[in-house]
């Protein structure tokens, strides 16, 4: 199915007229992309999440059966992590009537009922910046919660969803003024089309023409008096979408995941087959060594997104109300570590997926053999939800937000998990080395972030803000390594001397005991000259 909406001939395409020249606007995609929906929505991509029926588990169930499904899925997995962010928001601060209409159906297993949401945050003045948006709501009923949107959403992914979420800013109904900044911003849900059929006050301008993501449908829209309701309270929309982003961005981590294990395997495969120089090249030092890195970047890569999972699980499965330590610090370690495992897994990872490329040759380069797909679809996951930049600077709010508590957080889970390990290894030297390596590379963490320098200085913060949070991706990755090697041991797993040289091998590579050295305001002023000439200032 996957590969039928991937083919050119059947990419979506945009109808705006019809023979009598009326307006229609109409998105035709190809028929896979319908039978995809109802495979996501028969096999539960979105309900086993929400139906808890293993609990805290539920979750990591659920992503396990997105990463079979995501590779071969032509992208329809951007729709559903945002059906899933939707449903979340929903739950969370949805009234009964909307949980009855519109919850029931995103979580429906019946592709009848099943339905899809968009979320549409990005505007031309901003990108990431939503505190530049100028999309306006008024308020038509309130009694009813009727709100008429306008304005114009730039990026709109997945536009053929049933129903949206999007930010707007509230006029005030006495005197038509609006808030500017991120605090003037509501959340609405609306749906695509009237009872009628017609589109809901929008109009598709024009589908985006993208590196990859080809089969998906992403629009300029315009929107004219859209009718829409708010969702939770007047001026909390960014807020309200914390929850969307802390999912979705899970979902570009493990999109990402997906297309680099797709793509080694095939180059894994092509290793054993291909004969050059005299030798296959699954028996060529060099060759098994490239394959190598690749591999480790890809264990990393899964352990980072799963544990993003299992602690979404946990947080979504406390007990309301509770403000025990273990919930607080679920809490604290998912919002920090989102935007951490998205950024460094998603930039090794699409590295990665370009090396696997590589290691077929010209072959490779093919686009039959399914690697340049993997590779282009990958690539949008470091935009979407925020680029590695954006996300960077998220990890320094959360730092400021919790005054130093979730790297007091970090520590801690970090701290527990080597002691597990070291529990079960006690004094095996590979292993204590192992330990002695994730405990230098959280040492030099702490002493970056202590430095005097970083904190008396705002511009060098920024400047080193990918720094610190590349640091942390690859630490906690070796930690988790660890771990898994540490269950596997435990538990006289086969795997867990393979798992122990991973873990070793990680903590050895990828400058993981390495310092890491600010970027002072000097060398800030340099490299401004260096981009932008002798004039450039900051």
């Amino acid at each position: 199915m996957g590969d039928n909406v991937e083919t050119p001939d059947n990419y979506p395409k945009l109808k705006q007229y019809d023979a009598w020249c009326r307006r229609v606007d109409e998105i035709t995609t190809a028929p896979g992309w319908k039978a995809l929906n109802d495979v996501a929505a028969e096999e539960g991509l979105i309900a086993i999440g929400y139906e808890r029926r293993y609990k805290e588990y539920s979750r990591v169930y659920q992503f396990a059966k997105q990463y079979l499904y995501a590779p071969s899925s032509a992208m329809y997995a951007c729709p559903l992590s945002m059906t899933d962010g939707a449903a979340r928001v929903l739950e969370l601060i949805g009234t009964e009537e909307m949980k009855k209409q519109y919850y029931s159906r995103l979580i429906s297993r019946d592709p009848a009922k099943f339905w899809t949401s968009g979320q549409w945050m990005t505007e031309r003045p901003g990108g990431s910046d939503v505190s530049r948006s100028e999309t306006q709501a008024k308020l038509l009923d309130p009694t009813t919660n009727t709100w008429s949107i306008s304005g114009f959403k730039w990026f709109s992914s997945a536009t053929t969803a049933d129903l949206t979420m999007l930010l707007a800013r509230s006029v005030n109904t006495q005197n038509g003024t609006v808030k500017t900044g991120s605090k003037g911003l509501s959340l609405y849900i609306a749906e695509m089309r009237l009872p009628n059929g017609q589109l809901n006050g929008v109009r598709v301008h024009r589908l985006k023409n993208k590196y990859g993501t080809k089969g998906l449908p992403t629009a300029e829209l315009e929107l004219n008096r859209m009718q829409a309701k708010m969702l939770g309270k007047p001026g909390r929309g960014v807020p309200c979408i914390a929850a969307i982003l802390n999912i979705t961005r899970i979902y570009a981590c493990l999109g990402v995941v997906c297309s680099l294990r797709r793509s080694l395997a095939i180059a894994k495969d092509f290793a054993g087959k291909r004969q050059a120089f005299g030798k296959r090249l699954d028996q060529t030092p060099l060759h098994i060594t490239t394959l190598a890195d690749l591999e480790l970047v890809f264990r990393a890569g899964a352990q980072l997104a799963f544990y993003c999972i299992q602690l979404l699980g946990r947080t979504e499965c406390s007990h309301h109300g509770s403000s025990s330590n273990n919930d607080n610090e679920d809490m604290v370690i998912l919002r920090f570590l989102t935007p951490i495992a998205k950024a460094y897994v998603c930039k090794m990872g699409v590295t990665a997926c370009s090396e696997a490329m590589e290691a077929l040759g010209g072959q490779g380069y093919m686009e039959e053999i399914g690697i340049g797909r993997q590779l282009r679809d990958a690539q949008v996951n470091t935009i979407w939800e925020g680029t590695t930049n954006v996300l960077a600077m998220d990890v320094l709010r959360v730092m400021r937000e919790t005054k130093g508590q979730c790297l007091l957080t970090f520590e801690k889970v970090v701290k527990d998990k080597t002691k597990y390990a070291k529990a079960i290894f006690k004094d095996d030297q590979t292993t204590s080395k192992i330990i002695q390596a994730i405990d230098t590379a959280m040492q030099n963490i702490k002493k970056f972030v202590a430095s005097s320098s970083i904190q008396e200085n705002k511009a060098e913060v920024e400047a080193n803000a990918r720094q610190l949070t590349f640091a942390l991706g690859r630490t906690l990755a070796g930690t988790l390594l660890l771990e898994q090697a540490a269950f596997d041991t435990a538990h006289d797993l086969k795997d867990a001397e393979e798992d122990i040289l991973v873990a070793q091998r990680w903590c050895k590579a990828f400058e993981f005991t390495k310092p890491i050295i600010p970027v002072g305001p000097y060398e800030i002023q340099e490299e401004a000259r260096i981009v932008f000439g002798h004039d450039a200032k900051i």
